[in-house]
């Protein structure tokens, strides 16, 4: 071959390599890869690494690391290629094995695998590379520096300790730098902070990447006009829109809870074309599912792009798992992303464990925790251990959520707070503010969420004065500004304690509405208590801020019923007639062999129906033999109505009744059973199942919207507080 032909041929040779490489055309790539082994070619470095190149961006990671191979002098360009290649798809323990192998490391080698810890919020090895790289004399550049501190982003501490690195080491002039400093004051909601570096970068260093961020800070801060400001003023100044721009625009739609703002918006992306795109998509999945559309909706979305990712599909799930009536299309969706091939992440563990914890299904649970264990999840196991730590909770196994915290490698405050929610929820409010006190002694910050926490323990147990403490201690040691559901904590503090008058006191000088939640405690506490006065306030409130919520009609109507005022009665269950309002159906459940079991008051239709009747019937003289009487109120119908065995008819054949009956006959002497209700359990029904606990030596947990009841020997954990 002769010299002109060779180097046409190699001149040819890289263009269409180079063009392969653009283009992530595999197939070309490939033949061009078996003609080079095969052609007279003289070998090159260029070319190989070139083609280690082409097979990381087409995702043939065993096909770059071969090709990697057959370069016969690598060098540091070649390992750095096959580098990023496993730093992207977060291989870090393959990538720092190679990096390890490197023979003379330079800057990008330490850039990329910092970059890749920082990408699963690994800080310790990140910080260590970090620091070896001044010991063996490189210099750090901005692009170093910019990702250590997205490896520190929850540690505000360590910011800002690189911040002041970032000034005195004259690198604040890189945009990287800055708009990571942006990323992590914004999400640790230092917004004030994130604003004056923003425009402190200057115009001529302000990029579309800074603009994003900022919109993206204010979203996650629930400060959506913030960041549809931020965006009107980014599109006023000609910087360009991409689909990070439109997705941070969806986020604070939905922080906002404003629909119709957001279908307006999505006819925008429409008309653009950007709604096809998954980051998009995701976005407005998001926006559907979390401010009142229908997941109809959603899955329209997802099937209108062609080739959906994993975040997507995660998306998906979380949608559905945010309805408790569509959870098992969670777990569906779960399983066809796993037959689409996909390899479900820790974000896809976390929502499809939330599904399974709003099914109660502990063994659905269960199977999912097995194939977690399974599964090598690459980054963020903390986060998968905290859903499986609320999980445990709610379907009323306090013990291995507890088993599952104290295994736990290391806590967060999302780790505290699932377990002291988990706590609280068992009534077991002296464990939950035990632990609060650790906390604070270890020096754990807590956050909004922790206190609701505490003051619903503080709510459950009657500490009224330790729950004034800690509401006080909240803006007072901590700065968080008390927000609706914790005046909503101490209204039911105050209510359940039988201090009305305070609590309506609290609710007259709270610095905003009360809104539904606030009232709907303080009508709870009204029914308690017998206070029909203020019972008629609360629910009249309650009807103008959701007058198709069939609450406050049923609790008004059910407190008329017990002071005997049937007119009254009937004109409420008029006035829900006339507005469309429908009682929620009461109903209870328990899982048995894989299998839930559904039953309604005075049920017919369960196959073991008969044997459940003859039961309860034969416990009732067992019972009433041990002193328990009869609740006949918990029939709500009128005395000259039914005579007295059938009002004892109905309250005996409730839904709970009838769930925990079929558990102790379909289940060993000794084993304890857990029931589920889909309402607040009823006066009489809580009473006899604490007979029947003790004449039957079983521990039997009845979960119901409010708390988890464990009656054993004869007692509740709520302490008959409830």
């Amino acid at each position: 071959m002769s010299q002109v032909s060779l180097s046409w041929t190699l001149q040819t040779f890289r263009h269409l390599l180079k063009a392969s490489i653009s283009n992530r055309d595999l197939q070309t790539g490939k033949a061009l890869h078996a003609l080079y082994l095969k052609s007279l070619i003289p070998f090159s470095t260029y070319l190989s690494n070139h083609f280690i190149i082409l097979y990381s961006k087409c995702n043939r990671l065993s096909a770059a690391h071969h090709a990697f191979n057959q370069t016969h002098q690598p060098n540091v360009f070649s390992f750095n290629v096959l580098l990023d290649a496993y730093a992207k798809n977060s291989l870090t323990h393959i990538a720092h094995r190679l990096f390890d192998q490197i023979p003379q490391r330079d800057v990008v080698s330490y850039n990329t695998l910092i970059t890749a810890y920082a990408d699963c919020g690994n800080i310790l090895p990140a910080l260590s590379l970090f620091r070896e790289m001044s010991e063996v004399g490189l210099d750090v550049n901005g692009f170093t520096l910019s990702g250590v501190i997205s490896a520190c982003c929850n540690d505000v501490n360590l910011i800002k300790q690189l911040h002041s690195l970032a000034i005195s080491a004259g690198l604040d002039s890189y945009v990287s730098v800055n708009n990571s400093l942006v990323t992590c004051y914004g999400k640790n909601g230092l917004l004030e902070e994130a604003e004056r570096i923003f425009y402190d970068m200057g115009e001529e260093n302000r990029d579309k990447v800074s603009w994003n961020t900022m919109i993206v800070a204010y979203g996650q801060h629930r400060q959506g006009l913030k960041a549809l400001a931020f965006f009107q003023e980014m599109i006023r100044r000609g910087f360009e829109v991409d689909i990070f721009t439109q997705a941070s625009v969806l986020t604070a739609f939905t922080c906002l809870e404003d629909l119709f703002g957001g279908l307006q918006f999505h006819a925008k992306l429409i008309k653009t074309g950007f709604y096809q795109n998954c980051h998009v998509g995701s976005g407005l999945i998001d926006l559907y599912a979390k401010c009142g559309g229908s997941m109809l909706d959603c899955r329209k979305i997802f099937e209108e792009i062609s080739a959906p990712d994993s975040v997507l599909w995660n998306t998906m799930i979380s949608g559905y798992s945010l309805d408790e009536e569509l959870c098992e299309d969670a777990l569906d969706c779960f399983r066809q992303m796993q037959r689409a091939g996909y390899k479900p992440d820790d974000c896809s563990f976390v929502c499809v464990i939330r599904a399974c914890s709003n099914l109660s299904s502990p063994s659905q649970g269960k199977q999912i925790h097995a194939l977690a264990m399974k599964s090598k999840i690459p980054s963020n196991q903390i986060s998968v251990d905290n859903a499986f730590v609320a999980m445990y909770s709610k379907s009323g196994n306090l013990q291995d959520a507890r088993r599952l915290f104290d295994r736990m490698p290391e806590h967060n405050v999302v780790s505290l707070n699932s377990i002291l929610a988990g706590y609280a929820q068992h009534g077991n409010g002296m464990e939950s503010l035990l632990l609060f006190e650790q906390m604070l002694e270890n020096g754990v910050a807590p956050t909004r969420i922790t206190f609701i926490s505490v003051l619903s323990a503080c709510a459950h147990t009657g500490k009224v004065e330790e729950g004034k403490r800690y509401f006080n201690m909240m803006k007072e040691k901590f700065g968080i500004e008390p927000e609706s559901e914790h005046y909503s904590c101490m209204i039911d503090l105050l209510g359940r304690a039988g201090k009305l008058r305070e609590a309506e006191e609290l609710i007259e000088t709270m610095p905003f509405s009360p809104g539904s939640i606030g009232w709907a405690a303080l009508l709870g506490a009204c029914r308690k208590h017998g206070n029909m006065e203020l019972a008629e306030k609360a629910a009249n409130e309650l009807l103008q801020l959701e007058p198709t919520n069939a609450t406050p009609y049923v609790l008004l109507a059910n407190m008329y019923c017990n002071a005997g005022k049937w007119e009254e009665v009937t004109r409420v269950r008029k006035l829900m007639r006339a507005r469309g309002v429908k009682k929620k159906p009461g109903c209870s459940w328990i899982e048995l062999n894989n299998r839930i079991h559904v039953f309604v008051a005075e049920d017919r239709y369960h196959p073991m129906i008969k044997e459940i009747y003859g039961y309860l019937e034969d416990m009732s003289m067992k019972m009433k033999q041990a002193g328990y009487v009869p609740d006949v109120r918990w029939a709500l119908v009128k005395d000259d109505e039914t005579g007295e065995e059938e009002r004892e008819f109905k309250i005996g054949h409730h839904s709970e009744k009838l769930a925990v009956a079929f558990g102790l006959l379909s289940t060993k002497d000794g084993e304890p059973i857990l029931v589920m209700k889909n309402l607040r359990i009823c006066g009489d029904c809580h009473n006899a199942i604490k007979f029947i606990s003790a004449i039957c030596g079983r521990t039997i947990t009845v979960r119901d919207t409010h708390r988890f009841h464990c009656f054993m020997e004869g007692q509740c954990s709520c302490g008959d507080f409830w």
